[in-house]
């Protein structure tokens, strides 16, 4: 099908470099669309599937934030690729590496990644992040990126997609395992961010303990106005600016 390449969407003119897979008409099969997500940066997900969201936005956005120095970058069950593209738009010199144990999430992946021109610094890499051999021994991260799950198996009604359920419950490890992992990769200096309920506070807090990692900074998310502090959207429905302002940053429209 053809794709348009119009440089604006909804009178907001896209930043950034202009993506390869822009320039040509790209086949989107029945089951799978292809989203904006960063400037001219899109995305190939599942209809029927895991679709990104506002905590893969959020992770991205805070931890390239804060994150002083970024030559290499991990992103952990990094799904359909949602949180590392959009570091990766937001830091053009970084080398990224992503880790995902998904088959059809590694496949849309691997298929954003070559639409966005990201080949030659973006390794997506087809494992469970816990396991032994799915990073070098000496591989180093100036920052990590995860956005896990955090419903524990039996807690939620699990959803009608396979690659919905493992997004949304700990089947493959939880907030422990991306602290630990991201512990034993973090470059000195380095800066470890994720997304997780504030009313399980505790199980981050546990985990940054058993891990040896401080918390340095933590920012609530409210999803309506009339709670502090980041608010998503407005008592009307409309996007706070705030959170516009965010949006911005990752090259999306507000």
């Amino acid at each position: 099908m053809g794709f348009d390449r119009d440089s604006h969407f909804k009178g907001w003119a896209k930043p950034g470099p202009l993506a390869p897979g822009a320039v040509a008409d790209v086949d989107v099969p029945p089951a799978e669309s292809l989203d904006a997500i960063s400037g001219h940066f899109r995305i190939f997900q599942l209809r029927k599937g895991h679709r990104f969201s506002t905590d893969d936005v959020l992770t991205a956005w805070y931890g390239t934030a804060w994150a002083p120095t970024v030559h290499w970058m991990l992103d952990l069950g990094s799904g359909i690729g949602s949180v590392g593209m959009i570091a990766a738009w937001r830091l053009p010199g970084a080398r990224v590496v992503t880790v995902e144990a998904q088959d059809d999430s590694v496949r849309l992946a691997r298929k954003s990644a070559a639409y966005n021109g990201l080949e030659h610094r973006y390794e997506i890499r087809h494992a469970d992040f816990r396991a032994a051999n799915a990073l070098r021994p000496d591989e180093r991260f100036d920052l990590v990126l995860g956005s896990p799950p955090y419903f524990p198996p039996g807690t939620g009604i699990e959803g009608d997609h396979p690659q919905k359920v493992a997004c949304r419950f700990e089947l493959r490890g939880d907030i422990r395992d991306y602290a630990a992992v991201a512990a034993a990769r973090l470059s000195a200096g380095g800066l470890f961010a994720c997304v997780f309920p504030d009313e399980q506070r505790q199980r981050v807090e546990d985990a940054a303990r058993l891990a040896a990692l401080t918390i340095v900074r933590r920012r609530p998310v409210v999803f309506r106005e009339g709670e502090p502090p980041l608010v998503i959207r407005t008592s009307d429905g409309s996007v706070h600016p705030e959170y516009a302002a965010v949006k911005l940053s990752v090259g999306f429209p507000p």
